[in-house]
């Protein structure tokens, strides 16, 4: 396995594994839409100095993703920046090695190397083994989002 930093000759690979992050998120939402959902601006954090772009390879196939960006926090924290880390994917024959945690553990370096030593993450309640996955790595709940739709 290699895990290096991902470049504009990814985005093909990348735009198709966001695709699988938005089919495996669906069930926690029912908002996300039918059809060409995305998340993220793939480019620009790619080539931004402000965020890196990491990806796992095994035999020139890419198993695993993660971004890190670094933003400013708000004026009530008292930390003025921090990393925000998504794009976290594993695909499903090589869950359960670590992977995450490897990618994950990269970004938290650079982010530190960058200053930042607070991390922020999103993730869905009803999402238990990913919470799962990020408590294991230290990462305590912080601030729950509600919503109300009305008809």
């Amino acid at each position: 396995m290699h895990l290096r930093i991902a470049t504009q000759d990814d985005i093909n690979d990348l735009l198709q594994l966001e695709q699988a992050v938005v089919e495996a998120e669906r069930p926690y939402n029912s908002h996300i839409k039918a059809n060409n959902a995305t998340y993220y601006d793939l480019p620009a954090l790619i080539s931004e100095t402000s965020s890196q772009v990491l990806v796992l390879e095994e035999k020139d196939q890419i198993i695993a993703t993660g971004y890190i960006q670094i933003r400013a926090s708000k004026q009530s924290l008292s930390h003025e920046q921090h990393g925000y880390l998504g794009f976290m994917y594993v695909a499903p024959d090589f869950r359960g090695r670590g992977l995450n945690r490897l990618v994950m553990d990269a970004l938290m370096g650079w982010g530190r190397a960058h200053g930042v030593n607070i991390f922020y993450l999103d993730v869905y309640a009803e999402n238990q083994a990913a919470i799962n996955a990020y408590q294991k790595l230290g990462f305590t709940p912080s601030l729950v989002e509600m919503k109300l739709e009305c008809a």
